[in-house]
């Protein structure tokens, strides 16, 4: 095999999902539409057209011919058993996208694809870094712990993919930042899986966002991929920091991953107490997501989408600063209150405007 840098070999990666993602969308689309595989709006929708939304099929094989083009297997023997989660995802995804799936099978789907990683791989949450004193944790709280932020961070994806361009930007971001700290750390393989992703979702965001006669949204196959490759990278960026003694190291690393995160992380959150007080359904979806009160108080689609992106920004930015001065728990908890102040003022805004029409 040829020897390439690191740097060509990243860039090459990216430029091959890339090219691979953008050429398939187009085939895609007309297939969808012969099919009449369409996203209908109803009552709850953001949009007024009848879209396709098969775009995680795309973003599904430029990123798994990436992946296995350019990681060196036996650098990251893990990388088999993600690629089996992802295939369970995408076929999970894609039939729910096609035919519709109850809630709890889709679940189910998660919970069987978190845990061969988990398990197979060993990849999972083995320290607290110091969070409540807690450094070690057994592998009974271990398990248990990981499963449940994978399918936290997997339906936060899907829940925030309710107005165009947001959860493949709020990925983009995770991926960028964390492929380029893999890269610092010479942690090459993961690097390329970030990579890989974005490159993705990249060319799929040029359909999703920019485009009229070719829009397409990623769907349940889309965003249940992105949510479940997203937790693999901030898993191993935990645990890389669980002794912070190396250069490039980071001692709040829980902290900088709820930053990055933040928006799929709180407003998931958010909606399970608002559905929960409200006695709705947890699984019932509704418009009281921040894209969704955004919209409400008078932001068009790309307004509120580019709000939102430059909130995730500086809270993802803002981590890796304040790592250096603050502690993991104060750090967190600043996150916490900021999230929701910032997630508060739609409301309020909502609630002026309301009072104003009933004087």
């Amino acid at each position: 095999m040829i020897q390439i840098s690191d740097e060509i070999l990243l860039l090459t990666a990216v430029v091959t999902s890339f090219v691979i993602t953008y050429v398939s969308i187009p085939s895609i689309i007309k297939v969808a539409r012969s099919k009449n595989l369409y996203d209908v709006p109803d009552e709850r929708s953001s949009h007024n057209l009848s879209v396709p939304t098969l775009g995680g099929l795309a973003i599904f094989a430029g990123f798994t011919i990436s992946a296995l083009m350019f990681s060196k297997i036996e650098h990251i023997p893990e990388l088999k058993y993600i690629i089996v989660a992802v295939i369970i995802m995408f076929f999970i995804g894609l039939k729910d996208d096609i035919l519709l799936i109850a809630p709890l099978t889709k679940l189910s789907g998660q919970i069987v694809a978190a845990l061969i990683i988990i398990i197979m791989s060993d990849l999972r949450f083995t320290s607290f870094h110091g969070f409540f004193g807690i450094f070690e944790v057994p592998v009974y709280i271990s398990i248990p712990f990981t499963l449940f932020v994978f399918l936290i961070v997997i339906n936060g994806f899907n829940l925030i993919d309710g107005i165009d361009g947001l959860s493949s930007s709020v990925g983009i971001i995770a991926s960028i930042t964390l492929g380029i700290w893999f890269y610092f750390v010479s942690e090459i393989d993961y690097s390329v899986i970030s990579a890989g992703l974005t490159g993705g979702l990249i060319a799929f965001i040029r359909f999703n966002v920019f485009s009229k006669n070719e829009k397409i949204f990623m769907g349940d196959t889309g965003s249940l991929i992105l949510g479940l490759i997203v937790t693999v990278l901030v898993i191993k960026f935990n645990e890389m920091n669980k002794f912070p003694d190396f250069e490039f190291s980071k001692r709040a690393a829980p902290a900088i991953s709820f930053a990055i995160l933040i928006l799929p992380l709180f407003d998931t959150v958010r909606i399970i107490f608002i559905r929960f007080f409200q006695r709705k359904p947890i699984f019932k979806p509704d418009k009281q997501h921040i894209h969704h009160l955004l919209i409400e108080i008078g932001l068009t689609h790309r307004k509120a989408l580019l709000l939102l992106i430059i909130v995730n920004i500086l809270f993802a930015a803002s981590g890796f600063i304040l790592q250096e001065y603050v502690g993991i728990r104060r750090l967190i908890l600043l996150y916490f209150l900021l999230a929701m102040i910032v997630f508060y003022i739609p409301s309020v805004i909502l609630k002026k405007r309301l009072n104003k029409k009933n004087i």
